[in-house]
């Protein structure tokens, strides 16, 4: 069978939506199927464009596609419910419960998740995007007595995107420092760290998968060897272990769910 269509439809970014439906269809993991991203349908237009690509796919396919919505005009849910295609309407499904629950109805406004409804609050989530920039792979180390955390790891352990994901979806000053080979020697931490230990919080990741890293940035070197990886991350845990520094195994986590990690070990809030 040809993969089923799978579409995302909303009236603004598309970004929960897409978590949602990405949450459901994880659970099928023999389905597969194609992913369309329809953002912006905010009026009868977009909404014509978007029901002509959903019948396309429907003919090509030859499978009802998959609708997930996020939409508050209930003249556009019903137009999309009319087609030939099972929709799950996330805001259909949990609104009406909240609405009898609550005895409230629901206003019908946009961009309510993911707008910016209280500027402050917006630009300080910059600033800790900001942060995580400056004071990236060891950098800004004069900062790190604002940071919230300091992500300590080997080198292409995932401390950067973490740091970022951090800061942009918790709020969270994160800065990031790389642990060298000579730090690794001497089992110690490097003198910028020291008074700052109980910011810190380790990365560890699989020898094998941190080989295959960094063999795509610098393929048959020393730094990419197995030999040196496996040197690396034994010394690290041993010097997280000697320190008292708490840590995840990153190998097979997301950066989302490496994020929640630290966030719910070492107890920093949101």
């Amino acid at each position: 069978m040809p993969p089923r269509p799978v579409f995302y439809i909303s009236d603004r970014t598309g970004i929960t939506v897409e978590t949602l439906g990405h949450s459901l269809l994880s659970q099928f993991e023999s389905l597969a199927y194609t992913e369309t991203i329809v953002p912006f349908v905010d009026n009868d237009e977009k909404l014509e464009a978007c029901i002509v690509r959903i019948e396309a796919a429907a003919q090509a396919s030859g499978q009802r596609p998959l609708l997930f919505v996020t939409l508050v005009n209930r003249e556009h849910q019903a137009r999309l419910a009319a087609c030939d295609a099972l929709m799950v309407d996330f805001f259909r499904t949990f609104l009406g419960v909240l609405e009898n629950e609550l005895e409230i109805s629901p206003g019908q406004r946009m961009g309510h998740t993911h707008g910016v409804r209280d500027p402050g609050q917006y630009d300080a989530r910059m600033d800790t995007l900001n942060y995580a920039l400056r004071t990236d792979d060891g950098s800004g180390a004069q900062q790190y007595d604002s940071a919230d955390l300091i992500i300590v790891g080997v080198s292409r352990s995932g401390k950067t995107p973490t740091c970022l994901y951090l800061a942009l979806q918790f709020g969270i000053r994160a800065a990031n420092y790389p642990i060298t080979e000579e730090d690794l020697e001497h089992l110690r931490l490097p003198p910028t760290l020291v008074s700052h230990r109980s910011r810190l919080f380790g990365l560890l990741i699989d020898a094998d998968r941190l080989h295959r890293i960094r063999s795509q940035r610098l393929p048959d070197s020393r730094y990419a060897s197995l030999a040196q990886c496996r040197y690396e991350l034994r010394q690290l845990q041993a010097l997280f272990q000697r320190e008292g520094i708490p840590w995840l195994d990153s190998t097979s986590m997301s950066v989302e769910e490496i994020a929640t990690g630290i966030l719910h070990a070492s107890g920093r809030r949101r």
